[in-house]
């Protein structure tokens, strides 16, 4: 590897999909490698053994790709940075620790969880603040052994210099954290694995990172970061800390949303008694103690995100997207959502809003990154994906349909491709891919399971003494003698009626739906018969002037 090329990494947790703002972060860090000509790393985080997922890697893997994203090296691809699962790392994370036992930059402790929690309460008590008391001497190895002979907890925590650290952060500019602000902390665990600050230093080192471009909520870790780095005779990355993602309230986007929103309708659900609390371990598979903790927001922790969608499924709740999956399944394509998280916190210059992935990179710098948070605008996006859907070549958008459907078992996408393509066409306009199934939907359905609705009857059949009824009459009897089922033909049956009758066109296209559709929405009147045939036509047809007696 050389030393003058750009490497920058994206290095997610595998605790489950993909968040938009993970995906915004490896976006930028993509661009700004492809910008410069440098190599996108992807590393899996994975030594948080009791939040790792089984499954999860590949989600964020599948996440990516769907995203258009790319990578040079990874855990699927190999590279000269290997392994890239941390899981397979742990000898060179026990090589640092040796190194930093070694030369007295770390040291031993071995206080329990009670213990902390008892100097934490007494610190808060006296002074309003806790930090961790270094002791004097510092322990030895001999007092670690004794300790774990014990059972005692044996950590290692690193001897933090009194010393000002100060950053300076591409975005930000310089950031000074105070000698004395930070205490020792831990940097290995009582079960041997390394926390994030040991781990992502060694592999930074490792992989020759020379970019690390990650969330300000990481800015006040990267001071320790660089103190480790020192201390390990390691070098140091520049490090650009992108503004976080806010809510359009103002709240920070977090998976938390999922829980809440769910939370609120089982509440809502016990308190109207349709609901108990029984029920919710039977339909989570959780035990009473973790219903009971997660209801009271004790801990979202209790339930997995399985469980809580499996909740929300019972009680119809709609949760909010937050990963890239949930806008996946909820009928985006992905060179919108792509394009949308861009626009999060960085201009392209020149009140450019649409833009592709090319588009993307060549405009991409870090100087038009913002300094504070960016905001999801929900009503941003959805315009962003209508504009993509209107303009992305019919083939592209059946490909992502016929993915939309597969993920939410949508009857449309059994249809054949040229049949679908030619629903899709007729839809264009729409802002999500439900939309088609909305409007169009009904047309594949059987001729039984249309229901009509009933101020659509009423405004459009049965107003007038029965004008509508009367125009369908007239209707059924010109397209039973139809032979050419096309839609120019059938435009052209409809418009001859409008003109013979000296109707407006609303007059006979609207009575028309409705007996089709059961509301007077649907593709252009030409194309929604064809795709009904003239049989289904005709059957709807009778079955609507059936209402008229009714």
């Amino acid at each position: 590897m050389s030393d003058s090329t750009i490497r920058a990494r994206f290095a997610p947790s595998p605790t489950g999909h993909l968040h938009v703002g993970g995906a915004r972060s490896a976006l930028f860090n993509f661009l700004y490698c492809r910008r410069h000509g440098g190599k996108f790393v992807l590393r899996i985080e994975d030594t948080d053994i009791e939040r790792n997922i089984a499954g999860a890697e590949q989600k964020i893997l599948d996440d990516l790709r769907w995203l258009g994203i790319d990578w040079d090296e990874g855990p699927d691809v190999g590279g000269p940075g290997a392994p890239y699962m941390q899981s397979a790392c742990l000898d060179q994370y026990h090589a640092a620790r040796d190194k930093l036992l070694a030369e007295g930059h770390a040291y031993y402790a071995f206080e329990t969880a009670e213990e902390l929690n008892a100097m934490r309460e007494q610190a808060q008590a006296e002074s309003g603040g806790f930090k961790y008391p270094r002791p004097d001497p510092l322990p030895l190895a001999a007092d670690a052994d004794k300790a774990r002979a014990v059972g005692r907890p044996v950590v290692v925590r690193f001897k933090t210099p009194t010393e000002d650290v100060t950053i300076h952060d591409e975005i930000l500019g310089d950031v000074t954290l105070a000698a004395g602000e930070l205490d020792d902390f831990v940097i290995v665990k009582a079960n041997g694995w390394p926390t994030y600050h040991l781990a992502v230093v060694v592999d930074d080192a490792r992989m020759q990172v020379s970019h690390v471009l990650r969330a300000q909520e990481h800015l006040m870790n990267t001071p320790k970061h660089v103190l480790l780095q020192r201390a390990l005779d390691v070098t140091t990355p520049k490090y650009a800390h992108l503004p976080l993602v806010f809510n359009i309230d103002g709240s920070k986007m977090s998976k938390r949303d999922k829980h809440k929103a769910v939370r609120q309708g089982a509440k809502d659900a016990i308190k109207q008694k349709t609901l108990t609390k029984e029920r919710v371990g039977e339909i989570t598979g959780a035990d009473a103690k973790a219903v009971e903790r997660w209801i009271k927001k004790k801990a979202d922790t209790e339930l997995s995100m399985e469980q809580v969608v499996a909740l929300a499924v019972e009680l119809n709740v709609e949760m909010p997207e937050i990963d890239v999956f949930d806008f996946r399944r909820s009928g985006y394509v992905p060179e919108a959502l792509l394009n949308f998280i861009a626009l999060i916190g960085w201009s392209p210059g020149g009140d450019r809003e649409k833009l592709t992935l090319d588009e993307m990179i060549e405009a991409f710098s870090l100087e038009r990154i913002n300094k504070t948070a960016g905001r999801f605008d929900r009503e941003k996006l959805l315009a962003i994906n209508l504009d993509w859907c209107s303009e992305l070549p019919t083939p592209r958008l059946l490909e992502q349909f016929k993915d939309w459907a597969a993920l939410n078992d949508c009857f449309l996408g059994k249809l054949d491709d040229d049949t679908l393509s030619a629903v899709i066409d007729a839809c264009r306009g729409f802002k999500i891919f439900p939309d088609i199934v909305t409007k169009a939907g009904i047309l594949f359905e059987p001729d039984e399971r249309v229901v009509y609705d009933e101020k659509a009857v009423k405004k459009n059949l049965a107003k007038n003494d029965g004008a509508g009824f009367a125009m369908l009459e007239q209707l059924r009897d010109a397209l039973a003698t139809v032979d050419d089922w096309s839609v120019d033909h059938l435009d052209a049956v409809v418009k001859n009626l409008v003109e013979a009758t000296g109707s407006k066109m609303g007059d006979v296209a609207q009575p028309l739906r409705v007996a089709v559709a059961g509301r007077p929405v649907s593709p252009g009147i030409g194309q929604t018969l064809v795709f009904l045939g003239k049989d289904k036509t005709l059957n709807r047809i009778g079955r609507c002037l059936e209402l008229r007696g009714a």
